[in-house]
């Protein structure tokens, strides 16, 4: 009797004390896992936007050295002799702290032998790098530069041991365009910038990648320029209003990223705090790693979220378990006593004493329902046992009988089920065809928009180049209309035009005007049979995009010419229009496909989209479009569209 109880007891109490706290433990920790990971993501993403910054402003640079290069001012300036003047108004209005011109040996301790990008300047194309100078180098630039450039070293908390005590190069943006002397001979124009303590450049990555409201409240984004593993320009703050210029990065993250070339994402103890960080390499004009660019945010916020949550959790289940356990074993007393007594009358009846009863309380609430039934269901045993094996025997033929039954049900069941698996794979299809087709526009957008920029900068430079230029243009053309009938097929409500009474026969006619030269071009002969007076009740865009589609798959399936033919007759119900042509045909194992997104036997001609968009477009409608075809002998597609009162 103790024994039922305490199963009882156990079984009741398993859930709530046991796998609820498991089951709440490991949703907490997935709940971290997944926390973790989307942080990371997003200091990834904010690495990205500060890398392509600092490489924009590199390029950038080089781009306006090219400019003043190639000016017509700086080319009077070498022929007036005025050089000197010309570039120190350039180098005020650039913005830049030295700014050269040198001959093809180049200058005292900067030979083009030795830096690429004066090689590359003298070789007729401009370059911009980030290179790494000496306090000599940087003097030799410009007087008072190392002086500027110079940062003292602070002791930091697990960084590389050092016996250095500042930091004395400079890592510039490092640029240099060619120059046609007056005498024919060419030279480089080299200027740059020292980002040595260059905080409006930091702090313009910083506000890039945290914008207001980027983070939550009590996080703070930081960014920060490394030179090899020391801090040149920083936002990070060694206290409240001193920046932590000279601190190094750990010996850890210096091994990754400088060591290995490998990219941190990561949290990161940061000067004084804990940070969610990623750090990437900076590789110089010869492709050595010469620094790090780093961006973070406090992990403190994020850290304090979690644990309240997971203590507010356990706190919510310790105050319902406190207060249910209790209630809950006081009614289980009342209900086990019944059960026990069920389980003893079973344990007799079980070794042969068939009069054994229940007897219950007239009171004893639905646990004594179910004892009184139990006793009337022993009543009944030994006269249903006879009974059963009665039955048992006609059981046999009724199962034979259902069996068929099942199976007919059986497969009408798995044909529903495939098709809905085929709905819900087009669903999908869908959803990912419109996530993917908006964020191609993006790039293309950005493609289209560089190579009109291309263009305007180069100006008649261009010219050498613009058969290429006029391809890219194709393609980002044909990249849009792909795009286009990706979003059509996806959300094809929002490009439904206009609904209206319209004649197929005059639509059909007048895509025989829009397709004339395709047509004449393969030598096909077209003819139309336009009966039809009947009106129907779509899109005239949509009806003629679908006639168009089924013209120029006929064109393309007849590339020795044949014939084409267009019908519009009307029917009881409506217009029948049939676009037959004497081409290859469709092998009849495809046939069942044509109408599928994505399905095409063009190969990389096409996407796949026509017949489908025409599909949903008639269907649309409350119209049909099949198919008739003989390999070798042609196809004949028919569109039916129901008349408006048909419909």
């Amino acid at each position: 009797m103790r024994s039922v109880r305490v199963r009882l007891l156990l079984i009741a109490l398993l859930p709530m004390l046991v796998l609820m706290p498991l089951l709440l433990g490991l949703a907490t920790w997935r709940w971290s896992e997944k926390t973790d990971g989307l942080l990371i993501s997003k200091v990834n993403g904010d690495l990205t936007i500060a890398d392509q910054y600092l490489a924009r402003l590199t390029a950038t640079s080089g781009e306006l050295l090219d400019a003043v290069a190639q000016s017509i001012r700086f080319r009077s300036a070498l022929t007036a002799g005025s050089t000197a003047d010309f570039l120190a108004q350039e180098q005020a209005r650039l913005g830049l702290d030295f700014l050269y011109l040198a001959g093809p040996e180049g200058r005292a301790g900067f030979s083009p032998a030795d830096w690429p990008v004066l090689r590359g300047a003298l070789q007729g194309q401009w370059q911009s790098a980030v290179d790494i100078l000496d306090a000599a180098q940087l003097d030799a630039l410009a007087p008072g530069l190392a002086v500027r450039a110079a940062i003292p070293l602070v002791a930091t908390e697990a960084a590389l041991p050092t016996d250095r005590t500042a930091e004395t190069r400079g890592m510039i943006i490092h640029s240099a365009a060619p120059v046609a002397l007056p005498n024919g001979q060419t030279a480089v124009l080299a200027g740059g910038r020292l980002l040595n303590r260059n905080l409006d450049f930091i702090d313009t990555i910083n506000a890039l990648v945290y914008r207001e409201q980027s983070l939550p409240e009590g996080s703070q984004g930081t960014a920060t320029l490394f030179l090899e593993d020391v801090r040149i320009s920083t936002n990070v703050r060694l206290f409240e209003n001193v920046r932590a210029l000279g601190t190094r990065v750990s010996a850890e993250v210096r091994d990754q990223v400088l060591g290995r070339g490998d990219v941190w994402l990561d949290r990161a103890f940061v000067v004084n705090d804990w940070y969610i960080s990623a750090y990437e390499p900076i590789l110089d004009s010869r492709g050595n790693r010469a620094g790090m660019l780093y961006v973070g945010f406090l992990e403190t916020p994020f850290r304090q979220a979690k644990r309240s949550t997971v203590l507010t959790l356990g706190g919510a289940f310790l105050l319902i378990a406190a207060m249910s356990v209790p209630i809950f074993l006081q009614w289980a007393g009342r209900i086990f006593r019944p059960l026990e007594g069920m389980t003893q009358t079973i344990a007799r009846v079980e070794q042969g004493d068939l009069a054994a009863r229940n007897q219950p309380q007239q009171d004893g609430g639905e646990i004594a329902r179910v004892a009184a039934h139990l006793d009337s269901l022993l009543d009944q045993l030994q006269e249903r046992d006879r009974q059963l094996r009665g039955w048992g025997e006609s059981l046999e033929a009724k199962v034979e009988e259902r069996t068929a039954d099942l199976r007919e049900a059986n497969q009408r069941l798995e044909r529903t089920t495939e098709r809905l698996i085929v709905s819900e794979k087009l669903a999908a299809v869908g959803e990912i065809t419109a996530s993917v087709a908006h964020e191609i526009n993006n790039p293309v957008a950005v493609i289209q928009g560089n190579l009109d920029l291309a263009r305007t900068v180069l100006g008649r430079h261009a010219e050498p180049v613009e058969e290429e230029f006029r391809l890219i243009d194709d393609q980002v053309y044909r990249i849009s209309v792909i795009v286009s009938k990706l979003l059509q097929f996806a959300r094809p409500e929002e490009y439904s035009g206009a609904t209206g009474l319209i004649s197929p026969a005059e639509v059909v006619a007048d895509c025989l005007v829009l397709t004339r030269h395709q047509i004449e071009a393969t030598g096909i002969e077209a003819e139309a049979h336009l009966a039809s007076t009947g009106q129907v009740r779509i899109s005239r865009t949509e009806l003629q995009q679908v006639i168009v589609n089924l013209i120029l798959n006929a064109v393309q399936a007849m590339p020795g010419g044949g014939r084409l033919t267009l019908t519009a007759e009307d029917t009881p119900d409506g217009v029948l229009l049939a676009a037959e042509d004497t081409g290859t045909g469709i092998p009849a194992d495809l046939l069942n496909r044509i109408f599928d997104p994505f399905f095409t036997t063009k190969q990389a001609q096409g996407t796949g989209l026509g017949l489908s968009i025409s599909h949903q477009l008639v269907s649309r409608a409350g119209g049909r479009i099949t198919v008739q075809s003989e390999p070798g002998q042609g196809t004949r597609f028919e569109i039916f569209l129901p008349s408006p009162a048909a419909a």
